[in-house]
């Protein structure tokens, strides 16, 4: 499927199509079942290389990238459960007798950096009830198939419906994503940038924007680990996650929009 809103926008890369599905793609990208990876490394990967990524319930890559993606709480299977992430995400949970005994118990396998962040917190947040006051209205889902797929969108077969297509954008290309999502709505309220993991924002997020009648864009990248992680791709950018009905309306809103007016081409994008 090639992208009219591509085009007009000069992506750098093309837009990289969230897929739900219970067939495994052939030749996939897959983390080993229980083994730690990033699921904004293999996002990456789809982009620039043109692979296909492919995630399940035991595929995930680490606890965010499986809420990400919509395969439920996995908070919930965090060391130290829901309050060693809390603690986590905040200021560490080296302060608590428990949060000492897990990380010691977790000490063979926890990774070096992984448990600097757990006993002193990546500070994401002010404190750990503030973590658990955001999960409460975190939009974490269990999808209904087997498989969550990253492919680009100009590799999709003809019978291939996305549930969501994630574009990389600059600041100018953004502006312009933001502005056409608005393009036929009568308030302000097109896009949306809401504090997330990487996979997050492009994810569950936009899924639930998808259920709603009126989508809007999410905008995402705004997390500091997840940009360490795909600053291969260049430092400028970030993601905005359409769902598919709003992409298809951004699509047909093309011609005789902005987007072919003399201000656009001004910037030179």
């Amino acid at each position: 499927m090639e992208s009219r809103l591509a085009q007009a926008l000069n992506l750098r890369y093309p837009p990289v199509a969230i897929l739900w599905t219970d067939d495994a793609p052939a030749g996939a990208l897959q983390f080993a079942p229980g083994r730690w990876g990033c699921v904004m490394g293999s996002f990456a990967a789809v982009a620039r290389k043109g692979k296909v990524a492919a995630f399940d319930r035991e595929t995930f890559g680490c606890w965010g990238g499986g809420v990400g993606l919509g395969f439920g709480n996995c908070y919930e299977n965090f060391p130290g459960g829901v309050d060693g992430f809390c603690g986590f995400l905040a200021d560490g949970n080296e302060r608590t007798e428990q949060g000492r005994a897990v990380a010691e118990a977790c000490a063979p396998w926890l990774r070096d950096s992984m448990r600097e962040h757990f006993l002193h917190g990546e500070r994401y947040r002010k404190s750990a009830d503030v973590v658990r006051r955001w999960l409460d209205v975190l939009p974490t889902r269990d999808v209904p198939v087997q498989y969550v797929v990253f492919k680009r969108l100009d590799q999709l077969a003809a019978d291939e419906e996305p549930v969501v297509v994630v574009m990389l954008a600059d600041a100018d290309q953004m502006s312009g994503l933001v502005v056409l999502a608005n393009y036929r709505r009568g308030d302000s309220d097109g896009a949306i940038i809401p504090h997330a993991a990487g996979c997050q924002s492009l994810g569950i997020f936009a899924y639930r924007e998808a259920d709603d009648p009126a989508p809007r864009a999410v905008v995402g990248l705004v997390d500091p680990s997840a940009r360490r992680i795909v600053r291969s791709l260049g430092k400028d950018l970030v993601t905005v996650a359409l769902p598919c009905a709003l992409f298809r309306q951004m699509e047909d809103d093309v011609d005789g929009s902005f987007l072919q007016r003399e201000t656009w081409a001004a910037l030179g994008v």
